[in-house]
């Protein structure tokens, strides 16, 4: 569940998918974005905000990571996610972005995907991601911020130790698929949802033409993704 992603021209390329993921495409091809951008084969991964579950699956089943563990603030989505997201070698658990319950250097790459916009305390984050990064670990990073905030995240994100390998400002990609994706979208909250919620539900999906729409269109928030490697 993310806002998505979709290749502009002259770039056409998107990830071949299951059936059964075929109607998630553009929130998947937001991962794919992100963490495809190193070799994950065989890794131990950590994502950090994980939510309900389908981003991490996409990455365990297709990426295909030896171990992939989700953490999230929410146990109700933890529980959630381990009753219906069960594919050997992956597993979410109840945890804090501030105080990640593992030990230090635990993991090949920690990936975190419009999550951190959530968090009291950015620069605690990142070094508890730094902290538990092996030497020569990436992490994988993509969210959305204020323009005006941007250099502040770019501060923030190379605050602890960690190398901008690529940074990449993806909110053209991001809106293109809210709005190929506004359709399905609005047909699911009109199904599903009270008529009177729907209204906050439109902005949280950024159904064409909402608040959060029109803010990346606008330009005040900017959309960006980053791959960030610890010094070896």
């Amino acid at each position: 569940m993310n806002y998505g992603y979709t290749a502009l021209p002259p770039l056409t390329d998107s990830p071949e998918l299951d059936p059964s993921d075929e109607p998630d495409r553009y929130c998947i091809q937001l991962y794919h974005q992100v963490a495809s951008r190193v070799d994950l084969t065989g890794s131990t991964l950590l994502e950090v905000g994980s939510g309900r579950g389908g981003g991490l699956s996409y990455v365990k089943r297709y990426l295909r990571p030896s171990l992939a563990i989700g953490v999230d603030l929410s146990a109700v989505a933890v529980r959630l996610c381990n009753r219906h997201r069960a594919v050997a070698g992956l597993v979410y658990d109840h945890g804090d972005a501030r105080a990640l319950q593992f030990p230090d250097s635990s993991f090949d790459a920690v990936l975190n995907v419009e999550s951190s916009h959530c968090y009291p305390s950015m620069e605690t984050f990142i070094s508890e991601v730094h902290r538990v990064l092996r030497p020569g670990g990436h992490f994988l990073f993509a969210d959305f911020r204020p323009a005006e905030v941007l250099p502040a995240l770019h501060r923030q994100l190379c605050g602890c130790g960690l190398r901008v390998v690529e940074k990449e400002v993806i909110t053209p990609n991001v809106l293109e698929a809210l709005e190929l994706d506004s359709d399905r979208k609005l047909g699911l909250i009109r199904a599903t949802v009270p008529r009177w919620l729907q209204g906050p539900f439109r902005r949280f999906a950024g159904i064409r033409e909402s608040q959060t729409h029109e803010s990346f269109r606008t330009g005040r928030h900017e959309y960006v993704r980053y791959v960030l490697r610890k010094s070896a």
